[in-house]
């Protein structure tokens, strides 16, 4: 007798944990991805308005340039810590957030192990309760058997 299914297998404890875990690191990617590109959007704003600024600086009159450069000058200086600042506070989130999936993984990775373990614990009784069943119910029907060829 063969109890073995012949329906469709349906996903197991393993995959929909491995599917979570796949979900969850392609999520950090791509909120990765979003910052960069976020602060490349910034870091081209900035710019233009950089170019535009020096751009009415240079229209002014040359009575006024000495204050007009001085201006400008402080204005890229600005512009520049501000740029840097962003891109900082990018790399640092981004590395915080690929941390932050690698120890998920590593915590789902230690979690599969352990349900893994324990179901191969488990199979392992239950086979051998099986095992002890049989041979438990193959020793009366021996009996019976030696009591029907005694009595006929």
């Amino acid at each position: 007798m063969n109890t073995n299914s012949t329906g469709p297998e349906e996903k197991g404890f393993f995959e929909k944990v491995k599917e979570t875990i796949e979900h969850l690191w392609d999520g950090t990617k791509e909120t990765a991805e979003e910052i960069k590109d976020k602060t490349t959007d910034t870091i081209d704003h900035l710019k233009e308005k950089i170019t535009t600024e020096k751009k009415t600086v240079a229209k002014k009159a040359t009575t006024a340039k000495k204050s007009a450069t001085a201006k400008e000058h402080t204005v890229t200086a600005k512009a520049k810590t501000a740029v840097t600042d962003v891109k900082t506070k990018a790399d640092t989130k981004t590395k915080e957030i690929k941390a932050k999936a690698a120890d998920q993984t590593s915590k789902a990775k230690k979690a599969i192990a352990d349900v893994k373990q324990k179901a191969e614990v488990r199979a392992k009784t239950i086979t051998e309760k099986a095992k002890a069943a049989t041979t438990t119910a193959k020793k009366p029907s021996a009996k019976a058997a030696s009591k029907k060829k005694t009595v006929a």
